[in-house]
């Protein structure tokens, strides 16, 4: 997704209602306008126009969290940062308005659930050629019923922040490189664990294999991302689009299929006719 496309996206509502509420409460406070109206006028408070030691820890904790969460979740472009983060500013904005005023803290509150049910995050709506596999055996069907099929499949669970990130980048891939010999699939390993269990994907809240693409060819599995080296440790992967093509080696892969159609296979009754 290029930055001009992050730039569009941020017009949305869902965007730049949850920056504001993520930095509504410095804003508040450093804003001279704003923090001489709310807490001098409304409040009658004064000397509220400056961070004390307390919140200064809070913001500080709050920027770490946010650094290892977008770090543990792949994060690569301005939008996935944005994403990944929300959550963690907004509830720190709302301890931090509890903090200051109980009353001010439970306007902040009615604000995060209402955004939370009218403004959903919103979701690749464009065009994608995936096969979702719905049932256990689903994938390995597949795998058998035409071994000159090329598939990239992505292993991945619908509550990890950085699969939902990967999602929209893997439906514009299939869009763009889709053939009849060269398939993407999706399978849920949250939902069919024993085939996380077969092919060494951890579906647990720590994990660090999800999402997990592999490529089979000739119905086995040649390469994979993220991978473990040769010691058995995991080599951290960045699911950009650019890195996908990179490192399955899209493009020739395309053509390679494109170059090399599948043949019908003709019936006994066809070659007598002929």
């Amino acid at each position: 997704m290029s930055f001009k496309k992050d730039l569009v996206l941020l017009l949305k509502p869902y965007y730049w209602v949850n920056i504001l509420m993520s930095v509504s409460y410095i804003v508040a406070k450093r804003a001279p306008f704003i923090c001489n109206y709310l807490w001098t006028y409304l409040f009658q408070q004064e000397d509220q126009c400056e961070l004390d030691g307390r919140e200064t820890e809070i913001l500080f904790f709050l920027l770490i969290v946010v650094m290892i969460r977008t770090r543990k979740t792949g994060s690569v472009t301005m939008i996935n940062y944005l994403t990944s983060s929300f959550m963690y500013t907004k509830i720190a904005n709302l301890g931090l308005w509890f903090y200051n005023d109980i009353r001010l803290g439970m306007i902040y509150f009615v604000f995060f659930i209402l955004v939370a049910l009218l403004l959903p995050e919103p979701t690749y709506t464009g065009p994608e050629n995936v096969l979702y596999f719905r049932t256990e055996n689903g994938l390995e069907e597949e795998l058998e019923r035409d071994k000159r099929v090329t598939w990239l499949v992505t292993f991945y669970t619908v509550w990890n922040p950085a699969c939902v990130n990967f999602a929209p980048i893997f439906s514009e891939l299939s869009n763009e490189y889709a053939l009849s010999n060269l398939k993407f699939g999706k399978l849920d390993v949250g939902r069919f664990p024993k085939i996380g269990q077969k092919y060494h994907i951890s579906d647990s809240s720590f994990s660090r294999q999800l999402p997990t693409v592999i490529l089979f060819r000739q119905g086995k599995e040649v390469a994979r991302r993220p991978y473990a080296d040769s010691k058995g440790k995991l080599v951290k992967f960045f699911f950009s689009a650019d890195n996908v093509k990179a490192a399955f080696d899209l493009n020739n892969l395309y053509k390679e299929c494109k170059n090399n159609p599948i043949k019908a296979i003709k019936s006994v009754a066809e070659k007598k006719k002929e």
